[in-house]
């Protein structure tokens, strides 16, 4: 807006942006205060570093135009608004528009307007090379962004609708219009659009989703029935499992199931299914593999887990010296402990009965006892155990001379000490044909756990043992 004393000459915008070929109107607004016996309101048309150029003027409502575009810009006085039909390319530059009242004196005023001229955009276009794709941190991908048509193009990349900014692996050409994936990895998957803009209009490409194989990730197993204690799967004799093998991957995996006995391995199955069933395990703990290969990233993985056939039924006992307990048959016969489980054991249910033997100790070795656990090295405590019960007398009175009788009838003593005792005394070896052995004189049978009935773990246990021993001897 400029103001000469009286006089006030406002435009909208000091720049306005016109299409090639359609007509662009130039509004202007003035007033004043004072009286006035002519108007005269005069546009002229500069470029850059040229004397502006007279195009049309009118005092009062007679209106004389610069000859030579006399069919091109059009004014109504006294509306000093300025329309150009049709606007070419030439038409750009700045307009100038002066307004003099006559009256007791001469008023002046003026403004400028800035004019663009622009084609529109048109529909860009998005190619992906190479085409055939690219795989993950070995290839490389280039997307380019064509336009037909349009003037003072702006190129956006843009992934899942936000713009893409230039990092490591990310980058543009000058201009914009190429975008460079180097290399590519999975987190470059995506819907992809090139947004391209000027000052009269924008275009966005339809979208393009470059092809990036990866893989495999994640590869587990899973199955319908039985109970998944980490790696190891327990199945209840009779039934029949189906395991399901699955990876993250582009294209997707081929799959081969693996069966380990005996120190040799067989390939049994080929794709992402396997089916057990129970009673024809030969053995009542078999090892399995499932491997995944991905035949374009040359990439493979592979899972390994453990089947463990169980049939011990409800109601089975297991007895110690007068004690004798009644084993409540679970979802799960056998429990197996890995190191969360053997910790979380040690510290909720043994922790009470260490504290208990430690009465009467110094408070040194009592705080020393509480914090040495035996499990330092837990993933050496790894082994497939029956778990039947170990009395919870918890807020009973507990003395070694007394009993009491059980729920059963049978009598039931105390027993002072920690699982680790228990375990300690188990035998190095059992039969596969053991039966409940009778208690004579001296001797003792410890309830808790029982091995497995193979060599694995009956040396698993011997190792168990001795390493109890000497926790034992620590505390």
């Amino acid at each position: 807006m400029c103001s000469c004393l009286g006089l006030k000459v406002t435009v909208p915008s000091h720049t306005v942006h016109g299409i090639r070929g359609q007509a662009l109107y130039l509004p202007v607004h003035y007033g004043f205060h004072t009286p006035a016996s002519d108007i005269q309101i005069i546009w002229l048309f500069e470029r850059s570093h040229t004397m502006p150029k007279y195009l049309l003027g009118s005092v009062n409502k007679s209106v004389v135009p610069d000859l030579e575009y006399q069919h091109k810009f059009t004014m109504m006085p006294p509306n000093a608004s300025l329309l150009i039909n049709p606007l070419q390319f030439t038409d750009e530059g700045n307009y100038i528009v002066k307004v003099n009242i006559q009256g007791n004196g001469t008023l002046s005023s003026s403004q400028k307007i800035q004019v663009t001229v622009d084609d529109p955009v048109m529909k860009p276009m998005v190619q992906s090379h190479p085409a055939s794709g690219a795989v993950e941190y070995v290839g490389n991908i280039t997307l380019t962004c064509q336009v037909d048509g349009g003037t003072r193009l702006v190129y956006q990349w843009r992934k899942n609708g936000k713009p893409i900014c230039i990092n490591s692996s990310h980058s543009f050409s000058p201009q914009n219009n190429t975008l460079w994936i180097v290399p590519v990895t999975k987190e470059d998957i995506g819907n992809y659009t090139c947004l391209v803009s000027n000052p009269v209009s924008e275009m966005e490409s339809e979208v393009v989703m470059p092809t990036i194989y990866y893989g495999p990730y994640g590869l587990q197993v899973n199955s319908d029935k039985g109970l998944k204690v980490g790696e190891v799967f327990t199945v209840d004799l009779g039934e029949a499992v189906l395991f399901d093998c699955s990876a993250d991957s582009y294209p997707p995996n081929t799959y081969s199931w693996i069966r380990r006995s005996d120190n040799t391995t067989h390939v049994i199955k080929h794709g992402p299914r396997l089916e057990v069933a129970s009673e024809k395990v030969a053995q009542k703990t078999t090892d399995y593999v499932c491997c995944a290969y991905n035949n374009i990233t040359g990439r493979r993985d592979e899972t390994r887990f453990t089947v463990i056939i169980t049939s011990v039924e409800a109601g089975e006992a297991c007895t110690k010296g007068k004690i004798t307990v009644p084993i409540s048959k679970y979802n799960w016969n056998i429990a197996v402990f890995d190191y969360i489980h053997v910790s979380s054991f040690s510290v909720e249910k043994i922790s009470t009965l260490q504290r208990q033997k430690l009465e009467g100790r110094p408070e040194s070795e009592y705080r020393k006892a509480q914090t040495f656990s035996g499990h330092e090295d837990a993933l050496s405590d790894f082994g497939i155990y029956e778990f039947v019960a170990f009395p919870d007398a918890s807020g009973i009175p507990r003395m070694s001379s007394r009993s009491a009788p059980a729920s059963d009838g049978v009598t039931v003593q105390d027993f002072h000490g920690t699982i680790y005792e228990v375990i300690q005394h188990i035998p190095a070896q059992q039969q596969d044909n053991t039966e409940d052995h009778g208690t004579t004189s001296g001797e003792t049978q410890y309830i808790g756990v029982k091995s497995q009935r193979n060599i694995f773990e009956r040396n698993h246990l011997e190792s168990v043992k001795n390493k109890i021993s000497e926790t034992l001897s620590y505390v």
